[in-house]
């Protein structure tokens, strides 16, 4: 199989590194080289000294695509989950890479405040975090994502299983038998998406 970049976008705590991972075990087990880079690992390593503005944001998602793209044309499924919150620099990334999937889970902000994990909504809505997507800066949704997954009204299971169903039916990673666990009217939804996409 050839290699792809999957790249999962939205806000804070919507899920996307939790899928980022369902996903790379999945292919793993069918036997296909995956690497996962996570937003804020990227940050620590790849792009450590870059602050928060509009700049190095842009920065920091050029960096990962850039590896993507490197990864992806060897063979390996490059999965990447950041915010990338502006949909110039993803659609820079989508030219730049070949075989581009981009995922958007997507989540309001009311779940979010209400899930806040990391405790970082409170903080940004009390001004003590400036800057943070979603609060005071903008995040840009996607017109057309290749799979959209709403975290709050699916589960984690249904959401792992459209992102998987998707990479099939595009011909991305080999089938499974795992036929009954689309419904088949979340199947006829994902070709109608692929095919006014124009994969299928």
């Amino acid at each position: 199989m050839k290699g792809f970049t999957l790249w999962f976008t939205g806000l804070s705590g919507s899920g996307k590194t939790t899928l980022a991972r369902e996903v790379e075990e999945a292919l793993l087990e069918r036997g296909m080289k995956v690497e996962v880079l996570d937003g804020d690992v990227v940050r620590t390593n790849l792009s450590k000294g870059l602050g928060f503005s509009k700049e190095d944001r842009d920065e920091n998602i050029k960096r990962i695509g850039f590896v993507s793209h490197l990864l992806s044309r060897n063979g390996v499924v490059a999965i990447a989950s950041a915010i990338s919150p502006y949909e110039e620099i993803r659609r820079r990334n989508r030219d730049m890479i070949e075989r581009y999937v981009e995922v958007y889970v997507r989540c309001s902000l009311d779940e979010l405040k209400r899930r806040d994990v990391k405790g970082l909504y409170a903080k940004a809505l009390a001004g003590e975090i400036k800057g943070f997507t979603g609060v005071d800066d903008p995040y840009e949704e996607p017109k057309n994502p290749e799979i959209l997954v709403d975290s709050e009204k699916e589960t984690e299971e249904e959401s792992f299983q459209k992102i998987i169903r998707t990479l099939e039916l595009m011909g991305y990673i080999p089938g499974a038998d795992n036929s009954d666990e689309v419904s088949p009217e979340e199947e006829e939804k994902i070709k109608q998406r692929l095919h006014d996409l124009g994969y299928i």
